[in-house]
């Protein structure tokens, strides 16, 4: 049979405005998902993927570009696509059986299709016997499955799924993932395509076909993998695990030369580094297991494993480690510099200072110290440097960017924050230029 495609975009971007500013949720994005295929949009959490999604099934119109469905313009919702959310998102007041039958209904199914068809989906995905429960009856891992049959219940070409294992614990999802290659591999469920959002690098390895690997800052498709194994597929597997580690390698990158990894100031020339969204604690923690066996090359998959984190959560721990000269990444593998190593093993207080010289050195808290020493008393209302950041970000970004900057700086002694007139101070430690 012809491999055709069932989906194409073709340099599509998504513009949001701020006043006269302009920000890319996804630029120039060419994609393509074929007939017969699972495709897993993998990234880090702000790149755009269910941005992506939204487009494909007509729930948000692009900016710029064009998206075809089997080669025509797309226009209006997606007739042909349905999408499953990370979020349960059942009616509590109808049953399992009244959850699924609602997408039918709006179409206007009469019964005597819609009642079998509906109790032929619950069947299949594992529900026989709860037709009659009400979600509150229901496990995680049993609402999310009548989210699939609901969303199955219209028979889409297209399968569109976001993120949707990620509000379940792990053993409830473990078993939904297999239960639905099952489904899809055995050819049991209407659809002749799967689209997934994920940035569980494993899980995405695990089900699809082909990965599109997308960054942030603007969201782009950096690469794609083939993951050309058989199912069901075997995670220690050396195959499965050579591909898991050559994800992580494009993922996390090659740590650069410290004018590139530390990146430019607001306003100035070239890219900005914004700050990982990671507690202190948890890099302290990374930091600390690394230097178990100190200066030895970890590889990333396994360091996941080994803290029980998902993949998502590592990388932008080890993202800050390297903004901060305590790790050094290549070839997907992650060393603990001998800065690193000094950091691991100092005192509480040795810690901080130790922090606070190594923040200084970072351009987006040199920007704000900057601002900070310019005011009469070292002082600014959060608003004012919120509207400065909203210069280059989205308002919702420069707000976390800020809450990280405050929460960095007050471990390092070099900022306070009034909670009463939500002003940020300058702490005397701040006062010092950077070494």
């Amino acid at each position: 049979m012809e491999d055709k495609a069932l989906v194409q975009l073709e340099q599509v971007s998504q513009v949001y405005r701020s006043g006269d500013r302009r920000f890319y949720a996804v630029q120039d994005i060419t994609l393509r998902v074929h007939d017969g295929e699972f495709v897993c949009l993998l990234g880090p959490s702000g790149c755009g993927k269910s941005t992506l999604l939204r487009i494909i099934t007509g729930l948000q119109k692009p900016t710029e570009g064009r998206v075809l469905y089997r080669g025509e313009p797309l226009v209006g919702i997606n007739p042909h696509a349905t999408i499953v959310f990370q979020t349960f998102a059942l009616f509590p007041w109808l049953t399992v059986q009244g959850n699924v039958e609602v997408a039918l209904k709006a179409r206007r199914i009469p019964p005597h299709i819609r009642v079998p068809r509906v109790l032929d989906l619950i069947d299949r995905v594992g529900l026989d016997g709860f037709e009659s429960a009400y979600p509150r009856e229901l496990s995680g891992g049993m609402r999310q499955k009548v989210g699939f049959a609901r969303a199955m219940a219209v028979e889409p070409e297209l399968l569109c799924m976001d993120e949707p294992f990620s509000a379940l614990d792990v053993l409830s999802a473990e078993s939904l993932r297999g239960e639905l290659m099952e489904l899809w591999t055995e050819g049991k469920i209407p659809t002749r395509a799967i689209l997934m959002v994920s940035h569980n690098i494993e899980e995405a390895v695990f089900m699809a076909d082909r990965l599109v690997i997308m960054d942030k800052n603007p969201g782009r498709v950096v690469s794609e993998v083939v993951v050309d194994l058989p199912h069901p597929r075997q995670r220690k597997s050396a195959q499965f695990l050579e591909i898991v580690d050559q994800v992580y390698g494009v993922l996390a990158g090659t740590t650069q030369p410290e004018p590139i990894e530390l990146g430019s100031t607001p306003g100035g020339p070239g890219q900005i580094r914004w700050l990982p969204d990671v507690s202190i604690n948890n890099l302290i923690g990374l930091l600390e297991h690394l230097n178990k066996t100190p200066r030895q090359a970890y590889d990333l998959y396994k360091l996941a494993g080994d803290l029980g984190i998902d993949s998502d959560l590592l990388l932008r721990l080890v993202d800050a480690g390297e903004m901060l000269g305590f790790v050094v990444v290549a070839q997907g593998d992650v060393t603990l510099t001998p800065l690193g190593e000094t950091f691991s093993e100092a005192s509480i207080l040795a810690r901080k200072e130790i922090f606070a010289t190594r923040i200084r050195r970072l351009p987006l808290v040199r920007w704000l110290l900057e601002m900070l020493r310019q005011t009469p008393d070292g002082r600014l209302p959060e608003d004012v440097i919120k509207t400065a950041l909203s210069l280059e970000l989205a308002p919702a970004e420069a707000e976390k960017q800020l809450d990280l900057m405050i929460t960095w700086g007050r471990y390092g002694e070099l900022l306070a924050y009034d909670e009463i007139t939500h002003t940020v101070i300058l702490e005397p430690a701040g006062v010092a230029l950077p070494s």
